[in-house]
């Protein structure tokens, strides 16, 4: 399974140069919320990203249940097998960008509007993400990415038809349980901030694959609380939620 290892290795360094592209593109004046794009094009950019930060932490359960799954079938099947569940994972995170699209474009509003609910906005957003991370669903999602083995042998009961697609949009679903409260947190940072991305990538990979994940994971929810009292009284933690655009106030007549 080296050949799958790698591909997906390739993939999430593909979707970083993409997205990093992307985000260089961009008019550093967007405003907040959508940065100005349709949903296509928005869920597009998304998928993009979760190939970016999930796949790292993903691949070591794609290629476990390929291999527990199947031992027999041929290189080009357990390729096959590897992208369904893949896509199903993909398909259960897409789910979860149509919602980040309907909150970004309500807080773009607002703070187009009201400027300064910006910082409350972000406040919320962190203290949401730090509650979430001592939450008993990020403790039975975690767990379950963790230590995915017992719900793979559950899987195996499946239908055979569509097995693989079905089994990636359920650990998905899983995985958004577990990291959903890390996502938001780029509403305050930036949802095309590479290096709040890459931490977010980063924090998700060591709570999975680290034997002190649940520590850590504890520690990184103390953190947000704290970001969440700063928020409101210090605006450069919250470059995504900046009005960056001109000023509104009418001309006065000399």
């Amino acid at each position: 399974m080296t050949i799958a290892w790698s591909v997906m290795v390739v993939l999430a360094l593909l979707a970083w140069l993409l997205t990093a592209a992307q985000a260089g593109d961009m008019d550093m004046d967007m405003e907040p919320g959508t940065m100005g794009l349709g949903l296509p094009l928005f869920l597009l950019l998304w998928v993009t990203m979760m190939v970016a930060m999930m796949f790292p932490s993903v691949a070591p359960v794609a290629i476990t249940w390929v291999r527990a799954i199947g031992r027999q079938s041929s290189g080009a099947a357990r390729t096959a097998r590897i992208a369904q569940f893949v896509a199903g994972y993909l398909i259960a995170w897409t789910a979860f960008g149509l919602c980040v699209y309907g909150i970004l474009t309500v807080t773009g509003d607002l703070v187009d509007s009201h400027p300064e609910a910006g910082r409350w906005i972000g406040a919320g957003a962190f203290l949401l993400a730090g509650l979430h991370q001592f939450s008993p669903l990020k403790n039975m999602c975690l767990r379950h990415c963790r230590s995915p083995m017992g719900q793979l042998v559950r899987y195996a009961g499946y239908r055979p038809r569509a097995r693989d697609l079905r089994v990636g949009a359920h650990h998905g679903l899983y995985c958004v349980g577990c990291c959903w409260g890390l996502m938001i947190v780029l509403i305050p940072l930036g949802t095309m901030n590479i290096a709040a991305m890459a931490s977010v990538a980063v924090i998700i990979f060591i709570e999975k694959l680290w034997r002190l994940g649940p520590v850590f994971s504890t520690a990184i929810g103390v953190l947000f609380l704290v970001l969440a009292a700063l928020a409101p009284f210090q605006s450069w933690l919250l470059p995504g939620l900046e009005h960056h655009g001109p000023s509104m106030e009418p001309m006065r007549m000399s």
